[in-house]
């Protein structure tokens, strides 16, 4: 586990995350990343612009077709 401060970076406040944590995550500067709110905490993870398409398509389909999960799920 590694305690991290909150610090003051320009106008808005950020963490700096250990060169080790990242290389683990494989993450480089200029990623982007998504921060996802789990049971347990947080989870950093870099973005992936083929699940995010994924993710929306399934997000289109689920509200196309709503009624149908509704009755579905009875």
């Amino acid at each position: 586990m590694t305690s991290l401060k909150i610090r003051k970076i320009g106008n808005s406040l950020g963490v700096v995350l250990p060169a080790d944590d990242l290389a683990r995550k494989q993450m480089q500067e200029g990623d982007q990343v998504i921060l996802s709110h789990t049971p347990s905490g947080y989870r950093l993870d870099v973005y992936n612009a083929d699940i995010a398409e994924q993710v929306e398509k399934g997000r289109e389909m689920a509200r196309q077709y709503k009624d149908t999960f509704r009755e579905l799920s009875k």
